[in-house]
């Protein structure tokens, strides 16, 4: 059984037991997360949410809270002596998924 959740602006599969790396949670470590938005429900029984699935949640311990390795870009003028170097890491929040809970 699996389920496709929406956290964070993006949408994510998820199956039990499995790991997965979403948006930063305001959550801390070994705390349990529900996730209420479930899109889709598949397996033996497959339900399609409109836009939610109506009583499923999928229930997830959060494992660890970090952050990304470093994307850097760079703008470059040609000529005009000028140029720009940021770097950013995005943080993540790692959740191990307990149970897909349908009703």
């Amino acid at each position: 059984m699996y389920a496709i959740i929406k956290t964070g602006g993006k949408q994510y599969k998820v199956e039990q037991g499995e790991p997965v790396y979403v948006e930063k949670l305001d959550a801390e470590e070994g705390a349990t997360v529900t996730f209420d938005e479930v899109v889709f429900v598949g397996g033996d029984n497959t339900l399609v949410g409109t836009p939610f699935v109506d009583g499923a949640t999928v229930t997830g311990k959060v494992e660890k809270q970090g952050r990304q390795k470093k994307v850097v870009t760079y703008k470059y003028k040609p000529k005009k002596h000028q140029h720009q170097k940021k770097g950013h890491r995005q943080p993540y929040t790692k959740v191990t998924i307990d149970a897909i809970n349908v009703k």
